[in-house]
């Protein structure tokens, strides 16, 4: 959808703010363009729709080159978000939303509906926002409403700068979240400038790691913090990249353990010596359906009466995650309940534990996967267990 082809800018000074530049996002990808203030992202960004014009090479398009198109018309088919979202003061939200459809001849009534769908789409009731004026709306709202206004004449092509970067951090993750999912929805091919290593790992389906006025590595989020092209990457993403791939690295079915299970109407002495005939000192929980309803200790059942149901018994089970989760989220979930595994669920049936250990091995498979260049279950390795 996006391609660059050997794209150089320099300005009249001698200033090379990008040299060389050749890449490409495919229809439907989010890229996030990462790197230290003045290393080139902004002006990458600004030439997609000819804010600023290259020096040398071609920027395509749709398979078109950009210099062969209008500026003001290009403009108004790619969205544009920036840092501190540019409303217009004066104007409402609903008809701020409305701004590019109006300019590009859409009726009224038209326009307004448009901008009403999205302000919806964006968590923003219409009916209730979309009469404020910008200086009403909080920051994180302001945001919502410069992507709404992207949105709106239905672009192929969104480009962001440093959207989520003037607000404070509960809301500038909560933003983050909220955009994936939108952008689950309507797949837009994206281009998002940052700063923030932790954003890009976050948000993008791949990453280019800016050096000065070039690309030091263009790849997926895990295999740029799993195997750093260059020194100057491995320093830029950080001695602790392991950790910040908690968060792309998701759980699979082969990293979970099977505990034993119990029924929830299952007599307790029964279930009781089945487990300790098994060795097991705690047992999963669940219905006929293959639903959690909680936990239970072998000395729990032991200790109740012949007529006691294994339900009743049954403890609360505090840290869960459904299978597909980012490793991060179950690491917060033990650290949080001080808990030694964690409940994975499969939509509402219970898939297995996730233990520190099988977390742990789960995040070096998947360093070894991303350097080779294979699936996780084909990553062996030794441990002091197999010794």
């Amino acid at each position: 959808m996006i391609r660059f082809e050997q794209v150089s800018k320099v300005y009249p000074d001698g200033t090379t703010a990008v040299d060389g530049l050749s890449f490409e996002v495919r229809e439907g990808e989010l890229v996030t363009l990462v790197g230290p203030s003045g290393c080139g992202k902004t002006t990458t960004m600004m030439m997609v729709n000819r804010l600023l014009e290259p020096t040398s090479g071609r920027i395509l398009v749709g398979g078109r080159d950009v210099s062969e198109t209008d500026p003001v018309r290009l403009r108004r088919r790619i969205g544009y978000v920036i840092q501190q979202v540019g409303l217009f003061p004066h104007r409402t939200v609903l008809d701020n939303t409305a701004t590019v459809p109006a300019l590009l001849g859409w009726k009224r009534a038209r326009a307004r509906e448009r901008a009403a769908e999205l302000l919806d789409l964006v968590g923003l009731d219409p009916a209730v926002y979309g009469p404020r004026r910008p200086a009403q709306l909080s920051g994180g709202q302001r945001q919502r409403v410069g992507v709404a206004r992207a949105l709106a004449a239905d672009p192929p092509v969104l480009l962001m700068d440093e959207p989520f970067g003037a607000v404070d951090p509960v809301t500038r993750e909560k933003l983050q979240n909220e955009f994936l999912k939108l952008q689950a929805t309507v797949r837009k091919t994206v281009l998002l400038v940052t700063h923030d290593i932790e954003e890009a790992v976050r948000m993008g389906d791949r990453i280019a790691v800016y050096g000065p006025g070039r690309i030091e590595q263009f790849d997926r989020p895990g295999a740029v913090l799993g195997a750093p092209a260059t020194p100057y990457v491995a320093e830029f993403v950080g001695a602790d990249r392991g950790l910040r791939r908690l968060s792309v690295t998701t759980i699979e079915p082969a990293d979970l353990e099977q505990p034993p299970v119990v029924r929830l109407d299952e007599p307790a002495p029964g279930a009781a010596r089945r487990l300790r005939e098994e060795g097991a000192r705690w047992a999963v929980v669940l219905n006929d359906r293959d639903e959690p309803h909680g936990w239970v200790s072998v000395s729990a059942l032991e200790g109740a009466g012949a007529q006691r149901a294994v339900g009743s018994l049954a403890r609360r089970m505090e840290a869960w995650v459904p299978l597909g989760a980012p490793l991060k989220r179950a690491f917060g979930e033990l650290l949080q309940h001080d808990a030694g595994w964690v409940a994975v669920l499969d939509g509402a049936r219970f898939a297995g534990v996730l233990t520190p250990a099988k977390l742990h091995e789960a995040l070096r498979r998947s360093v070894g996967a991303d350097a080779r260049g294979v699936a996780r279950g084909e990553v062996l390795f030794d441990s002091v267990a197999d010794a």
